[in-house]
């Protein structure tokens, strides 16, 4: 995509009431990096399979949180992860693309739901419910793994639903989600980290990619179908949906 198209996208945004304007700069920002590159050129972190899962050692379908062992051992070696071209990895299921998946629970402890659209990047989830925001990571030079980790998922946070500034501090990893029984499943494994955020804070960026709403536990279930990832949590965390 040339940059004549990305500026008349960006002279489209400052159009907007100037109340926006912070929105208009987190949006303007993503459509830039979207646009850029093919996303299947974009160079991605993964780590093989028969390292993150110890020769099989630690394999698990579903959600494990910090306080498992193998949660604790898949950690330590996400430092032996490898750049790949995106494209080359989509159906490698030799490595485990590394996935930031963040759970965000507001004032109300209500929880962020949104539904994937036809405008976002994974055409498999598509009309499919979640309540994880992250995407894909990217190397950090001179980095150290939890600052990767770390930097990754607030990247998305900010480019996806507009929450800025998150600190280490607040953004808590609790856990893997792994689900080798569906195919996207298979080449991608997440780190499930939890944020609480005023819901004040929290905006659609790219309305052609997300719906949101917010919703309690009890009804996380109610007129949604989740993708695979999503579904496993809110069984093990949330405990509804058994």
């Amino acid at each position: 995509m040339n940059l004549d198209y990305n500026h008349h996208l960006y002279r489209k945004y400052r159009l907007k009431a100037l109340s926006d304007f912070d929105k208009i700069k987190v949006t303007y920002k993503s459509v830039m990096r979207r646009n850029t590159m093919n996303k299947f050129d974009e160079q991605i972190i993964v780590v093989d399979r028969e390292t993150i899962f110890s020769h099989e050692k630690n394999h698990f379908n579903g959600f494990i949180s910090m306080e498992d062992q193998r949660a604790l051992e898949i950690y330590e070696t996400l430092t032996k992860y490898e750049v790949k071209r995106r494209g080359d990895m989509e159906e490698d299921e030799r490595y485990k693309q590394l996935i930031s998946y963040c759970i965000l629970e507001n004032e109300n402890d209500e929880i962020l739901v949104y539904e994937r659209l036809a405008g976002g990047g994974e055409g498999r989830l598509h009309g499919l419910s979640s309540i994880g925001i992250g995407g894909h990571m990217n190397r950090i030079d001179n980095a150290q793994i939890e600052d990767v980790l770390l930097e990754n998922a607030g990247r998305e946070l900010e480019e996806e639903v507009g929450v800025r500034d998150v600190s280490a501090n607040a953004l808590q990893l609790i856990g893997f989600i792994n689900d080798d029984d569906t195919e996207v499943g298979r080449v991608h494994i997440g780190l499930v980290f939890k944020l609480k955020v005023a819901s004040s804070d929290v905006f659609v960026n790219e309305t052609d990619t997300l719906k949101i709403d917010w919703k309690k536990e009890h009804t996380l279930m109610q007129n949604a179908e989740y993708e695979s990832w999503s579904r496993l949590i809110i069984e093990s965390i949330y405990n509804v949906g058994h």
